[in-house]
């Protein structure tokens, strides 16, 4: 691969593990712990939406977040033609 083949590959994964995390911020932080009164007002499954995000929500959110990196990797490796064979 190029030096600049590789700065692309090293860029495209930076955005992607930064979108994820703000994502994760997000889900784990806001929503679980400063916005959870507001979130209480709403019910999921019988449950208020703030108790939900913190004690279950938010994992379900990180593996699917893990699940997504893991795929759009494949492509970006498959893009930049450094998959595993």
């Amino acid at each position: 691969m190029s030096e600049k083949n590789n700065q692309a590959y090293w860029h495209a994964n930076l955005r992607l593990m930064l979108l994820l995390l703000v994502i994760w911020f997000s889900v784990s932080f806001l929503a679980g712990i400063i916005f959870v009164d507001f979130l209480n007002q709403f019910h999921l499954y019988g449950y208020k939406l703030g108790f939900w995000f913190s004690q279950q929500g938010a994992i379900y959110f990180f593996v699917l977040l893990i699940f997504f990196y893991a795929w759009r990797m494949n492509a970006l490796d498959k893009k930049f033609g450094v998959e595993e064979e």
